[in-house]
């Protein structure tokens, strides 16, 4: 008996400091989740910031916060919630919160330096921006393209040369930097320093593509027509199967009054890009200024087809149908230009 206690004994004490290790984890801190289940939360709050649920997300994060401690990783995704809701300065907030608990946060940085730039504080934005040198893994924008942005708002723009490069893959001071620098200046309506950019890429390689259409966009938007039709014919020459440019030809032509040569390189367009609309309008408006309503229709209705949405598709063939004498039909078009007019300058809008 006293052989069968002793050897008992060990196994039933071993038995009732496991029931009570059990039992003390099952009743110490009931509410407190592990690491495993926090990260499913924040997941979680991630995929409704993704789908435009960025108040629901903002609550469920108030939850998490007051959890001890908080998960880490809240006040990034806060940030990205407030950012969502276009509420700039809370999103600041809340990326500089996160930086401040993890400097290493790349995701965070970019997406600071995003708000910042989107709030007019470009130069605060570059910083932030210039030490990183790759794509968090979840962030949906390229640093260098923002960093480029930057730039640009604080007028340096050889440095956007090189970030725009960076983001490319391009070499900075080669052609190829200058011609898509040059087009970014273009499109932030910086014409002087745009085209001082396209002639440098242009006398850096002379057979460039899409060098001398460029300096063309230039003139064309400097109302410099005789230039604008100069280049877009040196591009033609150069880069003879790009439908585009055939299209910009027919612009430039148009706007010259030329519209015997604006309707050929128009309906050279249409043939090398037979889905693009551009050309079918451009040959509307070509064929109304020569009073040939019947064939403009035509052009105009199958531009509409392709897309139902363009406004002035709309607005050309109602005076194609005024023209005709189809009267009804041309106030359906017209009502329909000014909605669909109407529609895109409130989206343009800023939020009140």
């Amino acid at each position: 008996m006293l052989l069968l206690r002793l050897l008992v004994a060990p196994v039933l004490g071993a038995s009732l400091l496991m029931a009570a290790q059990a039992i003390a984890q099952t009743t110490a801190r009931p509410d407190t989740p592990n690491s495993q289940t926090r990260s499913t939360d924040l997941a979680a709050v991630r995929k409704l910031i993704d789908r435009g649920q960025p108040k629901e997300a903002l609550r469920q994060l108030d939850q998490l916060a007051a959890q001890q401690p908080p998960p880490a990783g809240i006040d990034r995704l806060r940030g990205l919630a407030f950012y969502a809701e276009d509420d700039f300065p809370a999103a600041d907030q809340a990326f500089a919160k996160a930086l401040q608990q993890d400097s290493k946060d790349v995701e965070a940085a970019e997406m600071r330096g995003l708000t910042l730039l989107r709030m007019g504080r470009a130069a605060d934005a570059i910083p932030l921006l210039e030490g990183i040198h790759e794509w968090s893994p979840a962030s949906k924008v390229d640093p260098s393209y923002v960093l480029a942005l930057c730039y640009l708002d604080t007028r340096r723009y050889d440095d956007a040369r090189r970030a725009f490069a960076r983001q490319f893959g391009f070499q900075p001071d080669s052609a190829a930097a200058y011609l898509l620098a040059g087009r970014m200046l273009l499109r932030h309506e910086f014409l002087p320093i745009a085209q001082e950019y396209a002639k440098k890429a242009v006398e850096l390689d002379p057979k460039l593509p899409l060098g001398h259409q460029l300096l063309g966009e230039i003139a064309l938007a400097g109302q410099n027509i005789d230039e604008a039709v100069a280049q877009f014919e040196k591009e033609r020459d150069l880069n003879p199967l790009y439908g585009g440019i055939y299209d910009r030809l027919g612009d430039a032509y148009t706007r010259a009054g030329q519209y015997q040569r604006a309707l050929q390189a128009l309906q050279q367009a249409v043939l090398l890009e037979p889905t693009s609309t551009g050309p079918y309008i451009l040959l509307g408006k070509v064929l109304l200024k020569q009073q040939d309503a019947v064939s403009a229709a035509m052009y105009l209705e199958r531009a509409e087809k392709m897309d139902p949405s363009n406004y002035m598709t709309h607005s050309l063939l109602g005076q194609a149908y005024r023209a005709m004498g189809r009267t009804e039909e041309a106030s359906h078009e017209t009502e329909t230009s000014e909605k669909l007019q109407s529609a895109g300058v409130l989206k343009l809008q800023p939020p009140q």
